[in-house]
């Protein structure tokens, strides 16, 4: 059976009902050891609706790349993080939620209906939203938004990567690999290393005793 494709149902369901700017949400970095959770925000002009868009996570790096430029050349597009402190205060998922805000606060133009991937939604947006399961593989801005928030996130995981070299972040973006988990191990964590994440609280722990 083929992969389903992301399509502009969900917006033009929304614009039938009077909304004007439909902007699809889509966050990246829950599962990481370290670095920010990022989140994006994204409006697609109906007249100029990048083709190929998928999940990002079914992309290559290189279709997420040439995607990006479409999606910025024709779209009004926000980008928030949270990063590994705010991460250890609040927690994974409040810190998601913040980094969605950010993300939606950052756009050119108020959106005045929301669509996020995932099945919950949160507190204090600025206008009516929808969670959508699975959003990323069924609707278009919330493919947009999945693809402009794994680009935005690699290319800091990227730069990190440079001050903390070892770790491997250019290549792993600071999922828990076995050869991040090693380098973990051998060279400790770092700043930019979430406390509240257990293998790096394990660590710590042990070092304290």
């Amino acid at each position: 059976m083929p992969t389903p494709v992301p399509d502009f149902e969900f917006e033009r369901l929304a614009m039938s009902q009077g909304a004007r700017r439909v902007v699809g949400v889509d966050e990246v970095g829950r599962g990481p050891l370290c670095g920010p959770v990022t989140a994006a925000a994204v409006w697609l002009d109906p007249a100029h609706l990048p083709e190929g868009l998928r999940d990002s996570k079914r992309l290559s790096a290189r279709a997420r790349d040439a995607l990006v430029g479409h999606i910025r050349a024709h779209a009004d597009v926000g980008i928030g993080h949270a990063t590994p402190a705010e991460i250890d205060q609040i927690n994974i998922l409040q810190a998601t939620f913040l980094a969605m805000r950010r993300a939606i606060d950052a756009l050119a133009m108020p959106p005045d209906h929301i669509l996020i991937d995932g099945n919950r939604l949160p507190k204090d947006l600025p206008c009516p939203a929808q969670a959508v399961v699975k959003g990323d593989g069924r609707c278009m801005s919330i493919a947009a938004a999945s693809i402009i928030a794994k680009t935005a996130r690699d290319a800091i995981m990227a730069d990190l990567a440079q001050s903390y070299p070892g770790y491997g972040w250019e290549r792993n973006a600071g999922y828990p690999t076995k050869c991040h988990l090693n380098a973990i191990a051998n060279l400790g964590p770092t700043p930019e290393h979430r406390r509240s994440f257990k293998p790096i609280r394990k660590i710590l722990c042990s070092d304290s005793t």
